[in-house]
């Protein structure tokens, strides 16, 4: 066991050195604030406070994790032997920096509580963060922190004992439009032929058509074909649906449409499926509660994972909504249009309320890659030379590789054979 002592323990503290030793490096850890129990035990050993106690494996501590509330931070980012990192420390520290600050500032997402100009759907920016700003949004920092300093305590203590997670990959399919012209209602199908007719969109017109009079399969309707992949590969997969009422920014199919719910529970046999939110329901405790009853009483399976529509996770507001609708899972954490991570770190964590400062029960699954993210490459050559150096960066370190796509986006007419490219991807890196 690794004992680690402070002058303090706070719930930051605490929070951040258990997902470090024990979510990350699977280390048993335990926490002293007395001076003679530290140096009293026989085992591996840390001191993190401002001054060593005597020649031990000593971390010189930042204020932040000692802190409460927010505060404008000045952070300077540097090297640590190839890996970005911030928060230097001094000649003393047997580490250049305080990796146990920077994981929290990173983890915690406390760049999102200070001011910010949103996107124009209420996201926070990928450009204002420090990680895209500095140029390690690529990398798993955190993990790449933590397997370093595991590499220095072993050679200071052999004997360290370490039960390592390992490499994972997860493909989610996100469904929030099943269907693109099939099973509409009458309204919505006029609606479309009318925009189309105003757009001289008459090839769109003609395949419209010929889907309702089933002469042609609806080019949203991928759902066997990715089932297949999915077997085929033995890969872990998860369909995030959409169950809720028309909207402006929500256009999938009623939720009381039969043919609808046939789908969902057809894929239920296979796969994982749980709730993508609405626009609203993001916002809306209520709504989104309904939506969570709406869809587990039809797979009679309880809903725990959720998504939120556009990725759009407000901290800490959108979390508490979640974990006060009984969600027990996010798998939203990350940028649509960047590939990478926005907390840095490709480990599984739980959310850190600062507001509230204390662990909050709600699981937090970053996503690397959002299919959004790829659309600017020109062929699939551009796609896995990014992304063979990402999946190489998460090797490494034992992460957890979690794509999303889009039935829309597989279903869709783009310059990419798109559902030859997603079997290419989870054939690539699922082992």
């Amino acid at each position: 066991m690794l004992l680690i002592y402070s002058h303090q323990i706070t719930n930051r503290l605490a929070y951040v050195t258990k997902q470090i030793f024990g979510g990350i490096l699977g280390v048993d850890t335990a926490m002293t604030t007395k001076i003679e129990d530290f140096i009293k035990h026989s085992g591996p050993k840390i001191t993190y406070t401002k001054q060593p106690l005597q020649n031990e494996f000593f971390i010189r501590s930042n204020d932040l994790l000692f802190e409460q509330g927010i505060n404008d931070l000045d952070i300077l980012v540097s090297d640590w032997e190839g890996v970005p990192c911030f928060f230097a420390t001094d000649e003393k520290s047997a580490i250049p920096y305080d990796i146990f600050s920077a994981s929290f500032f990173l983890l915690s997402r406390y760049e999102e509580y200070l001011p910010h100009v949103k996107d124009s759907v209420g996201r926070y920016p990928a450009k204002e963060s420090l990680a895209f700003r500095s140029n390690f949004l690529e990398l798993p920092v955190v993990d790449l922190w933590a397997h370093k300093l595991f590499s220095l305590l072993k050679d200071r203590f052999p004997q360290i004992q370490s039960k390592r997670k390992k490499y994972t990959f997860t493909s989610i399919v996100n469904v929030t439009a099943s269907h693109c012209y099939a099973h509409r209602g009458l309204m919505r199908t006029l609606g479309g032929y009318l925009l189309d007719f105003s757009k001289l969109r008459f090839r769109r017109m003609a395949k419209r058509t010929a889907v309702l009079f089933r002469l042609s399969k609806d080019p949203y309707d991928n759902f066997q074909r990715l089932v297949e992949i999915h077997k085929k590969y033995k890969v872990k997969s998860m369909f995030f649906f959409q169950f809720a009422e028309y909207s402006a920014h929500d256009k999938n199919i009623s939720p009381n449409n039969n043919r609808f719910k046939y789908l969902i529970k057809s894929i239920a046999d296979y796969s994982i499926v749980s709730l993508s939110t609405s626009f609203l329901s993001s916002t809306d405790k209520m709504v989104l509660k309904e939506e969570k009853r709406g869809l587990g009483n039809l797979i009679h399976r309880p809903i725990k994972y959720a998504r939120l529509r556009y990725n759009r996770v407000n901290v800490p507001v959108t979390y508490r909504t979640l974990i006060e609708s009984e969600f027990t899972n996010d798998f939203s954490m990350g940028y649509t249009h960047q590939i990478g991570f926005r907390a840095g770190t490709c480990t599984p964590f739980h959310f850190y309320d600062i507001s509230l400062e204390s662990k909050q029960p709600l699981r937090v699954h970053p996503f690397a890659i959002h299919d959004y993210a790829l659309l600017n490459y020109k062929n699939s050559n551009e796609v896995f030379d990014k992304t063979d150096t990402l999946f190489r960066s998460l090797k490494k370190v034992n992460g957890e590789f979690v794509v999303i796509f889009s039935n829309e986006l597989l279903g869709g007419k783009h310059k990419m054979p798109w559902i030859s490219l997603y079997e290419n991807l989870i054939k690539r890196y699922h082992v």
